[in-house]
């Protein structure tokens, strides 16, 4: 997604989870908007792109009981199950490109950190769009953070695609309402500041 299965592969046998430059402890802002969009804890969430995250450890404590991982590389996605221990067993983890994948049903919530900004070539960005669109329904939420655009350039050796929040509403198209934003600033664990957006959009 933004570089070959064998680039991410290559990239987790390298360093692990928390050496990464987009590691977080806990997805705190990503939590907050989930939050928000399902108060009751009772949908369906997939994030994509979760790798290693602690996201989905997270959601599990906080009792949602539908979630989906879906990555690359398979060697963050062991690594995500080996953390979670046997609560593994109650999430589907799937490894896909998610510029190719055919989801086979819906979710809720779509949640995205740190992908669709490595996606600079528009063939790849309209293959996401195209997962996305068929893995939501109308009324689902979309959470989707990228770099800002004064955020970096190039991360993990490849150049990204940074977003306002209308801008990248604008490219997922109008099937998707931009009805919230925020912006963080992510240190990473070597000490560097990186400014990320995130976009909150409702599927028409």
């Amino acid at each position: 997604m933004g570089g070959t299965r064998g680039h991410w592969e290559d990239t987790y046998t390298a360093r692990s989870e928390t050496a990464v430059s987009w590691y977080q402890p806990h997805s705190t802002r990503s939590l907050e908007l989930i939050d928000a969009a399902s108060p009751d804890h009772k949908a369906s969430v997939i994030d994509a792109g979760g790798g290693a995250s602690s996201l989905i450890g997270d959601l599990l404590a906080q009792g949602y009981a539908d979630l989906t991982v879906l990555d690359i590389s398979q060697m963050a996605l062991q690594r995500a199950k080996a953390r979670l221990g046997k609560s593994a067993d109650k999430v589907e983890w799937i490894a896909a490109d998610l510029t190719r994948w055919m989801p086979g049903r819906t979710w809720d919530i779509w949640h995205d950190r740190a992908v669709f900004h490595f996606l600079t070539e528009r063939a790849q960005q309209d293959g996401y769009i195209a997962a996305l669109t068929a893995a939501t329904r109308p009324g689902a939420t979309v959470i989707m953070s990228t770099f800002a655009p004064d955020g970096p350039e190039m991360c993990s050796g490849l150049r990204v695609q940074r977003y306002a929040p209308a801008t990248l509403a604008d490219r997922l198209g109008r099937s998707f309402a931009l009805t919230g934003q925020a912006g963080e600033m992510h240190k990473t664990p070597s000490g560097a500041q990186q400014h990320f957006i995130y976009a909150v959009l409702k599927r028409r």
